[in-house]
């Protein structure tokens, strides 16, 4: 039983570019300690015609990593006093970018950083009026850019960096010319032989026409702009606008097709060139994503569009409900993009100290590209200390699949990654309004006893800790460490479809090729209920119990043993109905046997898959 949910998006308003730009374009240390003010911490996708299908990180290994670098966007959206003296999205100017690129190669290059990425308007002047050239293709605003694109680039490669660009997906409206002009490179080839004949519309803000590539000449038109862009030898191409995604969806805003051109597009110029979408890319379309680009933003803009950066609630904080339904999709050749990490400027980022470590923590685990937005001629100390951490950005840079969190029973969250290694990247975060501890237990990744510890943000060694580690932690505040395992855990697996359970309501057993014993419990909803009987052990205690689930989207369900109080436990999506995850739960069971209940509650359940039981508590 699946009915439709809300997301956590559609609980949340204004909280993304639409009426921004529809306008426009139509450490706290932890363990209860904080530093002193100003203290820095030590099916077979579809595809367009003839497009290729090789593997987008076979073309100079792009991608291996998540990238970084700097954003121009999150300055251009602001109203922090200065920013944008001529107007809103002003402050893009070659100028700007320029000393952006210098401050980049001067403070952050030697840790990694390395794109310097121009955002919308660049071929806009400031009362976005859009320039073209004679073959429909974006021109640089004079005024913005009075010496052209190559030259910004050419000044960026200087530096030792590499130089970014925008479009959005589409015709844009201005450049159709009534259809007369011509394409690039492409005899006979017109504007109007590229759209459909009713000029029906696509992307986020609907400011383009919907290229029709059942027309050779829509290919052509990528092809040709793929090549300007090669020709000023630029290095990536934010795509943005991209459905299904967008908060679009049906067949107008469907652009895989464009996405698969611009990847043949972009092989066909010989060079290199980094491709990422944007924003908010549908899920079920992921299989696309990863087949044609390097990265793809996977929620709403982070900035808020107000007078800082950023803030906490819009929407830096939507990202814990929102990431780990992705977190099996990225990998080498294509990462999820949680957006701009903004927590170097201070007041102008619009955070607490807290909240800055924690932004960077969970994109660190969450391996997303780390590309700040902040202004970096004015680094504060802090700020500076987060985003050099070189043990931090290893995290986010191991090529390990992302985090997810693994007790997510409220506002205290533990989320985990294996390094290759096999240590782990823990991250303990506290998304509460007040200071609260949160618990680490070894045997919710599978071994017990002592681990060794390091503290990756205080860079220092914390010794071996007993089976778990605990900090308290400020009001959205994190901690983050690097776990090396102790003896393996022994547990017993307990099938959800066992005949030896009871079932209640409408819950009922499923075949589920992706769970361990190819079976589990479903149509738990509205009072159904999954009760495990005969959960053994020997001795009485609290059982950190590992409850194995699949869910295409977060749901909740009360766990508890025997007939003691329950534990409302939240599960995360595990971004599909196909795929298993698991999360766990703190239990006291009884010496002897025991009973342990999935309760549906006044809801909808995951379905279960199994429950792992350590043999000792």
């Amino acid at each position: 039983m699946r009915p439709p949910t809300r997301s956590s998006r559609e609980r949340r308003t204004g909280r993304h570019r639409v009426p921004v730009l529809a306008a426009a374009l139509a450490v706290v240390l932890g363990a209860g300690a904080v530093p002193a003010q100003g203290a820095a911490p030590s099916p077979e996708p579809a595809r367009a015609p003839g497009a290729a299908v090789a593997d987008p990180s076979a073309a100079g290994g792009l991608a291996a990593r998540p990238y970084l670098g700097w954003s121009s966007w999150s300055m251009q959206s602001s109203k922090y006093p200065g920013l944008n003296p001529d107007g809103d999205y002003s402050y893009l100017t070659e100028a700007n970018v320029l000393k952006q690129a210098d401050a980049l190669a001067a403070k952050l290059k030697r840790y990694g950083y390395e794109y310097v990425n121009i955002d919308a308007g660049w071929w806009r002047d400031n009362a976005w009026k859009p320039g073209f050239d004679q073959y429909a293709r974006q021109t640089p605003d004079p005024v913005r850019f009075p010496r052209g694109m190559k030259a910004v680039a050419d000044h960026i490669h200087g530096k030792g960096l590499k130089a970014g660009i925008y479009l959005p997906v589409g015709l844009e409206k201005e450049a159709y010319a009534d259809g007369a002009a011509p394409i690039w490179n492409a005899p006979g080839c017109t504007t109007a032989d590229i759209v459909y004949p009713d000029l029906r519309t696509t992307n986020g803000w609907d400011s383009a026409y919907k290229l029709n590539f059942d027309n050779p000449c829509a290919q052509r038109y990528i092809d040709s702009q793929a090549q300007m862009f090669a020709d000023w030898e630029y290095d990536f191409l934010k795509l943005d606008g991209v459905g299904p995604g967008s908060f679009k969806s049906g067949d107008n805003y469907n652009n895989v097709a464009d996405v698969a051109a611009w990847q043949q597009a972009i092989a066909a110029t010989g060079r290199p060139i980094h491709l990422e979408l944007s924003w908010s890319l549908d899920i079920n379309h992921a299989a696309d994503w990863k087949r044609y680009s390097n990265g793809w933003r996977i929620d709403t803009d982070v900035e808020c569009y107000c007078n800082t950066l950023v803030t906490w609630e819009n929407s830096v904080d939507d990202r814990f409900d929102d990431a780990p339904a992705w977190s099996r999709k990225a990998g080498p050749g294509g990462w999820n993009d949680l957006d701009t990490l903004n927590v170097g400027n201070g007041a102008m980022d619009g955070l607490t100290k807290a909240e800055r470590q924690t932004y960077m923590t969970l994109w660190a685990i969450a391996k997303s590209p780390l590309y700040t937005g902040d202004d970096l001629t004015r680094l504060d100390e802090y700020g500076l200390s987060l985003l050099t951490n070189s043990e931090v950005i290893a995290v986010d840079q191991n090529g390990a699949p992302p985090a997810r969190p693994v007790t997510p029973a409220g506002d205290q969250q533990v989320w985990v990654a294996k390094n290759p290694d096999g240590s782990y990247a823990v991250a303990l975060f506290n998304l509460a309004d007040a200071p609260a501890a949160v618990t680490a237990h070894w045997a919710s990744f599978g071994f017990t006893g002592n681990a060794s510890v390091r503290d990756l943000w205080n860079r220092k060694n914390l010794g071996t800790h007993k089976n778990k580690i605990t900090a308290t932690l400020p009001a959205h505040g994190s901690r983050l460490f690097t776990v090396r395992p102790g003896t393996a855990l022994v547990s017993t697996g307990y099938e959800a479809e066992s005949a030896a359970n009871t079932l209640s309501g409408n819950a009922s057993v499923a075949s589920c090729d992706a769970c361990s014993g190819g079976g589990k419990v479903g149509n738990l909803y509205l009072g159904g209920k999954l009760r495990f009987n005969d959960v053994t052990v020997k001795k009485d205690g609290i059982y950190t119990v590992n409850v194995a689930y699949v869910s295409g989207d977060a749901r909740s369900a009360t766990v508890y043993s025997n007939s003691g109080n329950g534990t409302s436990l939240k599960f995360p999506s595990t971004g599909d109905w196909g795929t298993a995850e698991t999360v766990s739960v703190q239990l006291a069971l009884k010496a002897g046997t025991n009973t342990i209940t999935v309760d549906s509650a006044d809801w909808y359940a995951p379905d279960i898959d199994r429950i792992d039981v350590p043999q000792t508590p």
